[in-house]
């Protein structure tokens, strides 16, 4: 297999903020019963939905498919008491931020990685439910792809591992010559993930320098794509084997695991090339995307955070 090592791509993503609007609010209607079930969400509760509007919002088992874990309920009400003004859409990825980080970090006991694979989110009042003294915002994590699209996961967070990896034979879009929301490996993209390295088991004494990290997943990643690909010359379709460093506030909350892939950069070197199919050996063009929140479920988007 022959084909450019390089290091590491950022990848982006964004946490997203959610309301729940209620009946006679106007807007999207949602049910009693989807209320009910976050104003009664504790922290630990999973909540999904399938339908764009989110009226079937309920709790599940966090073993089961699901889009947002809740972390706290925060009120904000000695901010915003009664009488004051909804926030515009501008203010609430701010305040989000302000209000929920904390708590989120305390319900994982101190270990949030802020590169990782999970954002901090809030669901927020609908402006019906503010005007009559709504100030509760409930806030939790969720996996958020670049787009700012909420993408299904299983498992509490604070049981896991929260490094920003995929399953090998993913494929993430490519947007603006940069990394797009996971997509079939037929449709245009950005990498293809050949691999995931535990970069644990390969420094157990501590965190490791991004050079020292470099020479490992150079190998351990060259590997990976060959054995991926069926040893094919990757050189000669302008492939370059990159993985993602680990930047130490991943490593101290947990986060040891790191993608391999395999994309094209740009000749010019401004940004990533559109490739389309998979290089895995034997095998069709594959890898659907994981399911992603309904289309047109609520959704507004913060500032992106950078996975490292």
């Amino acid at each position: 297999m022959a084909g450019a090592l390089v290091g590491a791509f950022a990848l982006l993503a964004s946490s997203t903020l959610l309301s729940w609007p209620v009946r006679g609010g106007g807007g999207l209607g949602f049910s009693h019963a989807a209320s009910t079930a976050v104003f009664n969400a504790a922290p630990g509760t999973c909540l999904t939905w399938s339908k764009p509007d989110g009226s079937d919002m309920a709790a599940v088992n966090c073993a089961d498919r699901h889009l947002f874990e809740v972390s706290a309920a925060v009120d904000i009400a000695a901010r915003y008491p009664q009488g004051a003004a909804f926030p515009d859409p501008a203010a609430w990825p701010q305040l989000t931020q302000q209000t929920c980080t904390e708590p989120t970090r305390k319900y994982l006991g101190g270990r949030l990685d802020p590169f990782g694979r999970f954002g901090v989110g809030a669901l927020k009042p609908s402006e019906d439910q503010w005007r009559r003294g709504v100030r509760t915002l409930h806030c939790g994590l969720q996996n958020a792809a670049p787009s700012g699209r909420l993408l299904f996961t299983t498992g509490r967070v604070a049981e896991g591992d929260q490094s920003d990896v995929h399953e090998p034979g993913s494929c993430l879009g490519i947007v603006n010559k940069g990394v797009g929301d996971p997509v079939n490996c037929a449709q245009p993209h950005s990498f293809e993930i050949v691999g995931v390295i535990d970069l644990g088991t390969q420094f157990p004494n501590g965190f490791p320098p991004e050079g020292k990290q470099d020479e490992a997943l150079a190998g351990l990643c060259g590997k990976l794509a060959a054995d991926y690909s069926g040893h094919a010359d990757l050189g000669a379709r302008n492939l370059i084997v990159a993985w993602d460093n680990r930047r130490q506030e991943s490593w101290n909350a947990g986060s040891h695991r790191t993608d391999c892939k395999v994309g094209q950069k740009l000749p010019d070197n401004s940004g990533l090339a559109p490739v389309t199919g998979s290089i895995r050996a034997k095998a069709p063009l594959q890898a659907a995307p994981p399911q992603e929140a309904p289309q047109g479920a609520p959704q507004e988007q913060q500032p992106p955070r950078q996975g490292g």
